[in-house]
């Protein structure tokens, strides 16, 4: 992208901080950012909001050192689940964010995650049986392979807008474009 994307104007405020608000809509606690690079204009823009910041210091090894890394910073609350999202789904609202909530919590899937074109994939709920799992990830992996592990055994919510994620310019262009439709 050139400059970090969590911090690209969105809708009047930045991308984290989008993610940031819907998440705090869904009135779930505790929430945790984590950050890498940036940490201190990343942590600026939540600072009035109820997050704990936590700084990954392994940031460049990839996201599963994030995963756990946010799993370590709201493991002393112990959750029943976890809800993971990323601040570049820009189309992520808070409505999905409790379809996901409501369906694990029903049906006690060891996942329920967002699905959209052939991907099955964050945002989504792991139940807290799904831990083990989480922190054997290593690497760039994210959580979409280990989401797909678990076959018919993962619930899903249907989230076609999930197609739009923000990874380059021209994905970021047509997000801007898709707001003035």
């Amino acid at each position: 992208m050139g400059q970090p994307k969590q911090l690209l104007p969105y809708r009047g405020r930045t991308l984290l901080r989008h993610a940031a608000e819907t998440a705090v809509a869904t009135g779930c606690t505790p929430l945790v950012l984590v950050t890498g690079a940036i940490h201190a204009s990343l942590a600026a823009e939540v600072a009035d909001l109820p997050f704990q910041v936590v700084h990954n210091p392994d940031w460049q090894t990839g996201m599963a050192s994030s995963i756990q890394a946010g799993l370590a910073a709201a493991a002393s609350s112990k959750p029943s689940a976890y809800l993971v999202m990323l601040s570049d789904q820009p189309l992520v609202t808070p409505e999905l964010l409790h379809q996901l909530i409501e369906k694990q919590q029903y049906t006690h899937a060891p996942v329920v995650a967002a699905a959209y074109g052939d991907t099955l994939g964050v945002p989504a709920v792991f139940d807290q049986s799904a831990l083990p799992a989480l922190h054997s990830l290593q690497g760039a992996q994210g959580a979409n392979r280990l989401i797909a592990s678990w076959g018919k055994a993962a619930g899903r919510i249907t989230f076609p807008e999930g197609l739009l994620d923000v990874d380059t310019p021209e994905q970021y262009a047509s997000l801007l474009a898709k707001g003035e439709e």
